[in-house]
């Protein structure tokens, strides 16, 4: 038992790892429909369209006849009234079937509109699911970028660790030549202690950072999984949309804006159905059945011959005419329209919104733009102060404090440009985003 257990959790490890290893390398389109697929809030939002779909189903129904059946047996015991007008101990049977239908002619426009308000709600449901669709883009797109740059900051580490390696291993030379002394010696390994200290600490930030992502992306182990570096972009050859432009598209395409409109006409087709209550209805109804009779002491036909005797049919229809209800439907109608006015409002705000939204992202791009631009002169400048100082330091012109301060300026200068980089390309995917561009 034990042994078929064991086998089981190694097929179970091997599944996993297959998994993860088909994981690997995914861009941010991949992560992206990944997500779409397998979160749990897209399934809630996706449930809540096949109830709408339901709900449309059932308002359609509505128009159908009706069709019921009932049989009734009773019994009846004691005295009772006889026909010569006197009272009598007797039992008595009796069973009757009843087969009716029922059919709605005229309601004063209540299912006709009932069926356009689930048509409403379903594709306001629709919208809501694009809506949250778009959310979890956004939040993928966010924690990817992340991952990319604390990779990266993996990478700007190595080079670090590598540096001081190859300073160590010249300060060694030195040493064992009397050149410099133990001191220096000692100084140059306490840094490339410190490079491994920094770089074990930059890899445990892009695990988690790779961890953070996995489970964003419901996957089951975050092993050997691993992203794409995205193609780079020159900020400078960038040119910003102005946040009236997009917030002019934007109003087209949004999925909330579309659901905040289809709310307001779902609510107004309600105004509708609630006004139904003051017109007249009209119902056609049809029946047939049969019944069957036994009393004690008096000689009756067969159950059969009865039941044929007894059958009959029926059509009617029938008028009701709402005269006084205590002012149920006025109020209902009052109800709506303040629910119409509610969703009005709704609309408004989240109208407001996505503008303040759209000038955030704006001015949050334009402003990763600039200071991306500065990074980038930053490093060139870093780069070539690093450059000569390393030369005046294999030269003996400069010490080693000099040259750690020089490559500790170029290590900053690094990271600084990095996040400039993923901020500002993750500013400008989600300006582009309110225009429809896909992440």
């Amino acid at each position: 038992m034990k042994r078929h257990h064991i086998i089981a959790l190694a097929f179970s490890l091997w599944g996993l790892g297959n998994f993860a290893h088909a994981q690997e390398a995914w861009d941010l389109r991949q992560c992206i429909n990944y997500a779409i697929e397998h979160n749990i809030n897209i399934k809630l939002q996706e449930n809540n369209v096949k109830n709408q779909e339901v709900s449309l189903s059932t308002s359609k129904n509505s128009r159908l006849p009706n069709l019921q059946a009932s049989a009734n047996e009773s019994l009846g015991f004691g005295r009772g009234l006889t026909g010569n007008n006197t009272y009598a101990n007797r039992n008595t049977q009796s069973t009757s079937f009843n087969l009716g239908s029922d059919v709605p002619l005229y309601t004063g426009g209540q299912i006709t509109n009932q069926i356009k308000q689930n048509k409403l709600n379903l594709q306001a449901a629709l919208a809501d699911l694009e809506k949250a669709k778009e959310n979890i883009s956004m939040q993928v797109a966010s924690a990817y970028l992340e991952a990319v740059y604390q990779k990266d900051l993996v990478a700007v580490a190595e080079r670090q660790k590598e540096l001081s390696q190859a300073q160590e291993r010249r300060v060694e030379l030195l040493f064992q030549n009397g050149k410099v002394s133990e001191t220096e010696l000692a100084e140059a390994r306490s840094h490339v202690a410190a490079d491994e200290l920094s770089l074990t600490q930059q890899q445990n930030s892009s695990m988690l950072a790779l961890l953070e992502l996995s489970q964003l992306l419901e996957l089951p182990t975050p092993e050997q999984f691993d992203i794409q570096q995205p193609e780079a972009i020159s900020p400078s050859a960038v040119v910003l949309t102005a946040p009236d432009a997009i917030y002019a598209e934007a109003l087209n395409i949004k999925p909330q804006i579309l659901a905040g409109k289809l709310n307001v006409q779902s609510a107004e087709k309600g105004v509708r159905i609630a006004q139904a209550g003051h017109y007249p209805s009209v119902h056609f109804s049809a029946g047939m059945g049969s019944s069957y009779t036994k009393v004690s002491g008096i000689e009756a036909a067969s159950f059969g011959t009865q039941m044929d005797d007894n059958f009959n049919q029926s059509l009617g229809i029938s008028l009701s005419v709402p005269i006084f209800n205590r002012y149920a439907t006025r109020n209902a109608v009052r109800q709506a329209r303040l629910q119409v006015a509610a969703q009005q409002f709704q609309l408004e705000e989240t109208q407001k919104a996505l503008y303040k939204e759209i000038q955030q992202a704006y001015y949050n791009a334009l402003a990763a733009q600039k200071q991306c631009i500065s990074s980038d002169a930053a490093l060139t400048a870093s780069q070539t102060a690093f450059n000569l100082m390393q030369k005046k330091y294999e030269n003996g012109k400069a010490t080693a404090t000099e040259y750690q301060e020089s490559k500790t300026n170029l290590l900053k200068a690094e990271s600084t440009a990095l996040q400039s980089r993923y901020t500002f390309l993750f500013r400008q995917k989600i300006l582009e985003f309110y225009r429809g561009t896909e992440l």
